[in-house]
């Protein structure tokens, strides 16, 4: 069987560099599709004619919320209100320190927040506690 892959929203490239590292560094062997604003995510998830992009299925949505054209709260909203998306883990994973994102990411399905930690081998402990989790302990609904 193979593994579904990992989709990671983030507009920053270095942070989606430390992202991809910390992932390899921790063995994690998921591949990992990387979308670079809102409607790129929306896109990959349910699938782009215009750009002949099929749907993907991912093990798990790794969001930041802070993107262009599309924010990652509204990325969320739209991947829990519809039934195909509905039921995927979404881990917000983001350098914001506002309240009001934590409560909203929470009120609106979020699996879980993850502030990044700024000090990069913190961040590896982090995703490997992640992979950890949401890869290999959790059992995800069928589908």
């Amino acid at each position: 069987m193979s593994m579904k892959p990992i989709l990671l929203v983030e507009d920053n490239p270095d942070d989606e560099l430390l992202t991809l590292r910390a992932l390899k560094k921790n063995h994690i062997q998921n591949d990992v599709v990387v979308a670079r604003d809102g409607p790129e995510a929306l896109s990959w998830l349910f699938g782009d004619e215009s750009l002949g992009r099929e749907a993907i299925a991912p093990s798990i949505v790794l969001l930041d919320l802070k993107l262009p054209k599309i924010d990652g709260i509204e990325v969320l909203r739209r991947i829990r209100t519809d039934p195909r998306t509905r039921l995927v883990p979404v881990v917000i994973l983001t350098s914001s320190r506002e309240e009001q994102d934590l409560i909203n990411g929470y009120q609106l399905g979020a699996n879980s927040y993850i502030r990044k930690p700024v000090d990069f081998p913190e961040f590896i402990q982090a995703v490997r506690q992640l992979g950890l989790y949401w890869l290999i302990l959790n059992e995800a609904p069928p589908g």
